[in-house]
């Protein structure tokens, strides 16, 4: 913006070296030309200044800010990984001693099936195999068997 103070500057200093008269009606134009532009030059001058002092306060406050995101963010990133993380473990380890199973192989497909082992003691359910549809374990078998394991034992009280 400086140059164009200099450009209003030196058509001020032209109009006087010329001898323009600021009596004639060309001469009034003229200066009061000048002054308008020398006002215009001075405005952009502050308003240039006035852009440069908000373009450092937004660069300041977007470091503020970008510095309370990464706060902010790191500790919901950090507690919800530890949360999962808790709660991934404790389902974990209360599944392993919930639950056990047992594999077998289904007598008609030949499948491994998973069964679950308190399954094995219940008298009121049926196992069925979820390839075929076949009984693997049937509640009748387990009357006919001295352990209900399924093996052909048949009741004897030998093992």
């Amino acid at each position: 913006m400086k140059y164009l103070s200099e450009e209003v500057a030196y058509l001020r200093g032209l109009a006087e070296g010329l001898e323009i008269e600021s009596e004639t009606k060309e001469g009034k134009m003229i200066c009061k030309i000048i002054d308008v532009l020398e006002n215009i030059a001075d405005t952009l001058d502050d308003m240039q200044e006035d852009y440069d002092e908000l373009v450092e306060y937004v660069e300041s406050v977007d470091e503020d800010l970008s510095d309370v995101e990464d706060i902010l963010y790191e500790e919901d990133d950090d507690d919800f990984e530890d949360d999962y993380d808790d709660y991934e473990d404790d389902e974990y380890e209360d599944d392993e001693d919930e639950l056990s199973y047992i594999e077998m192989e289904c007598p008609n497909c030949g499948d491994l099936v998973d069964i679950d082992e308190e399954l094995l003691f219940d008298d009121s359910v049926d196992v069925i195999c979820p390839n075929c549809q076949a009984i693997i374990l049937s509640s009748e078998d387990d009357e006919d068997n001295c352990c209900g394991c399924g093996c052909s034992c048949e009741g004897d009280d030998e093992k």
